[in-house]
């Protein structure tokens, strides 16, 4: 029996990850660090409000087994860079290096197909210093979780989105051999995966790239 903490739990990836979770014999309680109550009760959710730039004030809530971080946002909802970048990258940050100060077991980090601090990219560049960085904390156990295009049931509608997902159908079955990485993944394999590895007692850094999530899951 353990204790699990998600950030980001009322995103995509980290509405499944609560519900497997919740579900699950493994975990005694489940904390969610949200910036708004979710509308949900069970006996083993304990739903701590806080704000995320001042992350030192939870410390004493952030302790257990594993904190998997979920955050992220788009460029749409946050057009400044600054604090897109805030979401992704010092949030993640900061939540790794009180989780190690804690003692916690594992962090789960949930990145992208892509990332590499080198990239011309911002999303991509973010992606990558945010890896690179986190493997500078000392964790004891580190998941990084690359996947492709993500498919699931969204509360926001992105048109976009929908456009990639229609043509992924079409696309999918042409990824073969060092290609499959790119299929699109749905966000509710990502999340059993992530769970599925907080089960196992390892010690190191783990790269996940998107194939290799669907087998894990």
């Amino acid at each position: 029996m353990a204790k699990a903490i998600i950030a980001g739990a009322s995103g995509l990836i980290g509405g499944y990850l609560l519900d497997i979770l919740l579900q699950s014999p493994a975990y005694q309680e489940v904390v969610v660090l949200v910036r708004k109550e979710l509308p949900l009760t069970h006996p083993r959710l304990n739903q701590v409000l806080v704000d995320f730039d001042a992350l030192s004030e939870y410390e004493g809530e952030i302790n257990g087994h594993a904190l998997f971080s979920c955050l992220g946002s788009t460029r749409k909802k946050t057009p400044d860079l600054t604090a897109y970048r805030k979401i992704d990258h010092d949030y993640p940050l900061q939540l790794a290096q009180i989780a190690k100060k804690n003692g916690m077991a594992q962090f789960h980090l949930v990145s992208s197909l892509g990332a590499n601090a080198a990239s011309s990219n911002f999303y991509t560049k973010m992606k990558g210093e945010i890896e690179n960085d986190l493997m500078g904390v000392g964790l004891n156990c580190l998941h990084i979780y690359r996947p492709a295009l993500l498919t699931g049931d969204r509360t926001e509608k992105r048109a976009g989105e929908r456009f990639l997902f229609g043509l992924s159908k079409l696309i999918d079955p042409l990824l073969i051999g060092g290609l499959r990485k790119y299929r699109s993944i749905p966000a509710a394999t990502v999340a059993s995966a992530m769970y599925k590895q907080s089960l196992i007692k390892q010690e190191g850094v783990f790269i996940h790239a998107s194939d290799e999530i669907k087998e894990i899951a």
